[in-house]
This record gives structure tokens, sequence and C-alpha cells, in this order.
């Protein structure tokens, strides 16, 4: 039997119409089962990350702490150097996060702009085929390029991880940039304003919404990324947080209390990142800025 909500359609010198509307019973179950898969494994993560040592090897993962304990905190912290661990991940990540959507804007409004050139429509088509190359196919070339040339540091990863997040980021910001009138950019010209003023004044703070999204997907992928950092960075002690986890695994496996708190540790800043910039990601600051 399935919910349904009255509602009032007002029509213009008539009495107002009510329908009858059906809750999407399908579409609901569909969505809690999605959310349950993410809330699940969270909830077993902060319960076994919470627990004693004795009560994370009982084999009841889903009880609750009894009692509370942050010794698993404590000794992740110390293990696996979590201070400079979470630095060098928080300076890899700024700095990818960064350079992506500067270079991206700049790389999109350039070509938006001047579409009906070759050179730069072919570019854009260049950056597209870009993103079907994923980093293992040119890993090794990469870490002899970076060897050689003194890169082989997280400044290095930092690079490589700009580049490819590069082609991605401009796909989504030419389709932003598209739907803002150029008339825009018109009146500011006739201002007076150069391209670069144009740019910076004008069109990058519309980029608002899509610079969050940009910078959401490269702080999750440079953030939790292992494979480039484990391949480029030689010195272990500049490894990033998710290499020193793997480097201490072994010390991992019989306490899992530990491990469960390293890992939470480690995607808290994701999470917290993404709380605070979501409400950005859809904005449409660009709605009603020329009326038609």
């Amino acid at each position: 039997m399935s919910t349904q909500t009255l509602t009032t359609i007002p029509t213009s010198g008539k009495k107002p119409r009510v329908r009858m509307e059906r809750v999407n019973w399908s579409g609901t179950v569909i969505l809690i089962l999605c959310a349950v898969t993410v809330l699940l494994p969270l909830y077993v993560t902060i319960s076994m990350a919470l627990k004693t040592t004795g009560q994370a090897v009982d084999g009841n993962a889903f009880s609750l702490p009894a009692p509370f304990s942050f010794d698993g905190f404590v000794e992740a912290w110390t293990l696996t150097k979590f201070p400079v661990g979470a630095g060098i991940s928080l300076l890899v990540t700024a700095g990818t996060v960064t350079a992506t959507i500067v270079l991206a804007a700049f790389a999109s409004y350039a070509i938006v702009r001047n579409w009906d050139r070759r050179l730069f429509r072919y570019s854009f088509f260049y950056l597209l085929a870009a993103m079907f190359i994923p980093f293992p196919v040119v890993a090794l070339p990469q870490i002899q390029l970076t060897g050689r040339v003194g890169l082989d540091n997280p400044f290095g990863v930092i690079i490589l991880a700009t580049m490819f997040q590069l082609s991605f980021s401009v796909l989504l910001f030419t389709a932003f940039l598209r739907s803002i009138p150029i008339e825009l950019e018109e009146s500011a010209r006739i201002d007076g304003a150069t391209t670069w003023q144009t740019f910076w004044k004008l069109i990058f703070p519309l980029l608002a919404p899509m610079s969050a999204t940009v910078g959401i997907f490269a702080f999750l992928y440079a953030w939790n990324d292992f494979m480039m950092p484990s391949l480029i960075i030689a010195d272990p002690a500049l490894q990033t947080l998710p290499v020193r986890q793997n480097l201490f695994q072994n010390q991992f496996s019989n306490n899992y209390n530990v491990a469960f708190a390293s890992y939470l540790m480690a995607m808290a800043p994701a999470i917290v990142a993404y709380l605070f910039t979501q409400r950005w990601v859809m904005e449409g600051v660009t709605q009603g800025a020329v009326k038609g």
C-alpha cells in the first residue's frame, strides 16, 4: 500500500485543484541501501578505533566499545609519525589543488574564448585524450625523469598529480565557462579592463562553484593517492600518509584498533573538506547576471 500526499495546484480564476502524489518507494529503498553501504563501514571503523586491543579481536565488529579507549589513536599517532606524514600529505594536496584550479581555469578560459582557432581547439582534444592514459602506463618513464631532474620528492608528486588532474578539470571548466554570458566580458572591456583583469576580477570569481568541484576531486585524489608517492618519492622520511600506513601494515595486522584508528585519522581531513565545500559545488552564481 503506497503512501499518498495531497498537493494543492492553484489555477487562475478557479478553485484550487487537489492532486494525489505517490511516494516513490523503490527510489527511497535504493537510497536507504546506498546510505547503509556508506554508514555501516564508517560505524565499524569508528567503533573498532575506540576499542581496546582485546575488544578489537573478540570477533564482534559491530559491538559498541565498552569502555571507550583512545589507545589505538595514541599508538597509531606515534607508530606512523602522523604529524610528519599528515604535513607532507597536506603539502602535496594543497599544492595539487591550487595548481590544478589555477592552471585548469587559465587553459579553459583560453580555449573557450578562442574556440574558433585551430590551435586552441586541438589543444582541448589533446587534453581530453590524456584522460585515457592512466599513471601505471607511464609510471616507469615518469620515475626515471623525476629522478634525473631531482624531482623524486613531494614537489615532483605535486607536478605529476596536477598534470593527471588537468584533463578532467579542463573538461569541467570549459563546460561551465560556456554558460557564462559573453556580455559580462564585453561590459568589462568597455570599461577599460584588460584580458588579465577581466579574468581575475570577473570570470574567476564566477567560477567559484566549479572551482569547488575541481578542488574536491583534486583533494580526494592527492590525499588518498598511494601509487604515485610510493613510486616517485625516494626518501621514506618524506612519504605521504597512505604510504606510511602501508609501511607499518605488519604492525597493524594484530592490532585492529590501531589500524582502524590510523585509517580514521587519515580519512578525517577528506570528510571535513567535503563537508565544508560541498555547498558551493552546485551553486549557480551566474543566474540572473544578465537579463534577457
